[in-house]
């Protein structure tokens, strides 16, 4: 069987299911660490001085790679390309 053959055949339901439930995964994913950079880049009062202890440079570095990160989940959640080889 072809490449091209095995990915217009039809998916069961099972893996279906499957793809949904790595979708909803990585859009919960995404999005948790989305707002995880938000806390470390802007953090709240009650926090400010446990994350001042570190690195600013660090704490905002960190930050946008969890940005970057969780936007590279919710674009997988998006494109559910879970069967391609």
């Amino acid at each position: 069987m072809a490449m091209g053959e095995f990915e217009r055949e039809k998916l069961s339901e099972r893996e279906k299911g499957f793809i949904r439930m790595r979708s909803i995964t990585n859009y919960g994913m995404g999005g948790f660490m989305v707002l995880v950079g938000f806390f470390f880049m802007f953090p709240v009062k009650m926090t400010q001085g446990f994350i001042n202890q570190y690195d600013a440079s660090l704490i905002k570095l960190f930050a946008v790679i969890c940005w970057m990160y969780g936007a590279f989940r919710i674009y997988r959640g998006y494109k559910k390309n879970y069967f391609r080889d």
